[in-house]
C-alpha cells in the first residue's frame, strides 16, 4: 500500500478566489432562458439523457425515469454530509429530485429514486425559491441531487433566482449517465460538477444499472464537464467554486470496475478530486444478484483505493482512509 497521507492534504486543494458564479453572466445577457427553453425542445421527444426514450414529456407522457414535464422535489436544506469542499461551515444547499434516469438495483435512496415517495410538484417559482432561501440560510452552494431528468426546469428556475439576488454556485450531482448534447447546453450553467462514474465498464452498468452504455456514456460525460468547469478550485475558505468532483462507489467483487474509473480520470487530469466511496450496503433489490448481495470487506476497499492511487490520482477527499470502513 503506498502512503496516500497527502492524498487529501488542504495544500493540495487548488486555490482559485472566483468572483461571481458563471451563471450570472448568462443571466445577464438573458441566455439561462434561452438555454431553459433548448432543453425543453430535448423533452418533445425526449433526449436528454442516454436513454433518448422518445416520451413527449411536454405534453405529460412519462419517459424511462417515470418523469413528466414538472419538477418533482423530495426535500431540500442544507447537508453536512457532503464532500468536504462543498460543506464548509454553512453546510451544502441539497434539492433532491425526486426520480431517475438510472435504474440501480442497490439504491440506498430507492424510495425517492425508485418508488417516487416523498415527492410534490413544484413550480418554477417554488424551486427559485427554493435555491434563495438555501442561500439565505448561509449555504455555500445550491445542490441539485439527481438532476439529469428535470435539469430544464432547473435552468429556468436558476434564470428567475438570479434575477432575484442567487449568488452561490450550483452543484450538478449526478449518476454519470448523461447526455453530452444536453451538457453543452448546461456549460456556463453549473459552475460545479459532481457525477458518479458507477462502473468501469458496460457489462455492470446493464446487470445492475439497468443501461446497456453506462461506461461508455459516462467516460463522454466527465470529458465534457471536465472540459467545462477544469479541475476543481475552491477560495481562500478550501470552499468549492468551479470544477470537477467525481464519486465512486465501491462494490463488492470489483463489480465497480476502480481500476479502469481510476485510469480513465487519472488520463482526463491527474488533478481530479475523487471521493473513493466505502458506504456500500445491501438495499432495495441487492439480493437479486448474489455478487452485491453482502457489505464491502475492508481489503476491497483497499484495493481500489490502492488503484487510484496507482494510477496517480492524489486530490481523494480527506474520508478516504485505507485499512477500515467509514
Amino acid at each position: 500500500m503506498q502512503d496516500h497521507r497527502d492524498a487529501h492534504s488542504s495544500d493540495d486543494l487548488l486555490i482559485d478566489p472566483m468572483p461571481k458564479p458563471a451563471y450570472l453572466r448568462l443571466a445577464k445577457r438573458g441566455e439561462l432562458k434561452a438555454r431553459a427553453a433548448a432543453l425543453r425542445e430535448l423533452m418533445r421527444e425526449c433526449a436528454l439523457c442516454p436513454r433518448r426514450c422518445r416520451a413527449k414529456r411536454l405534453e405529460g407522457g412519462k419517459g424511462a425515469c417515470l418523469s413528466a414535464s414538472e419538477p418533482i422535489v423530495s426535500s431540500f436544506g442544507p447537508h453536512f454530509g457532503e464532500e468536504r469542499p462543498l460543506v464548509g461551515s454553512g453546510g451544502s444547499g441539497t434539492i433532491f429530485l425526486t426520480r431517475c434516469n438510472l435504474r440501480c438495483i442497490f439504491c440506498q435512496n430507492y424510495d425517492i429514486s425508485q418508488l417516487g415517495e416523498d415527492g410534490g410538484f413544484v413550480k418554477i417559482r417554488d424551486l427559485a425559491g427554493m435555491m434563495l432561501g438555501l442561500q439565505e440560510r448561509g449555504c455555500h452552494n445550491v445542490n441539485f441531487v439527481t438532476p439529469t431528468h428535470q435539469i430544464a426546469a432547473i435552468v429556468e428556475a436558476a434564470a428567475l433566482a438570479a434575477e432575484q439576488g442567487l449568488r452561490v454556485p450550483l452543484v450538478y450531482n449526478s449518476g454519470g449517465y448523461d447526455g453530452v448534447e444536453a451538457l453543452r447546453l448546461l456549460e456556463g450553467v453549473f459552475d460545479i460538477y459532481m457525477p458518479d462514474a458507477k462502473y468501469g465498464d458496460n457489462e455492470a452498468g446493464k446487470l445492475l444499472s439497468g443501461v446497456p452504455d453506462y461506461w461508455d456514456r459516462c467516460q463522454e460525460a466527465l470529458a465534457e464537464m471536465h472540459r467545462q468547469v477544469g479541475d476543481l478550485s475552491c477560495d481562500g475558505r478550501g470552499i468549492a467554486r468551479r470544477g470537477l468532483l467525481v464519486r465512486h462507489l465501491v462494490l463488492p467483487q470489483g463489480l465497480a470496475g476502480s481500476k479502469a474509473v481510476m485510469g480513465f480520470l487519472a488520463r482526463l487530469s491527474r488533478e481530479t478530486y475523487v471521493n473513493v466511496m466505502a458506504q456500500y450496503r445491501p438495499c432495495w433489490r441487492a439480493e437479486e444478484v448474489r455478487a452485491v448481495d453482502r457489505p464491502l470487506t475492508p481489503e476491497e476497499y483497499d484495493q481500489a483505493v490502492e488503484e487510484a492511487l496507482s494510477a496517480g490520482l492524489r486530490r481523494l477527499d480527506s474520508r478516504v482512509k485505507p485499512g477500515r470502513l467509514l
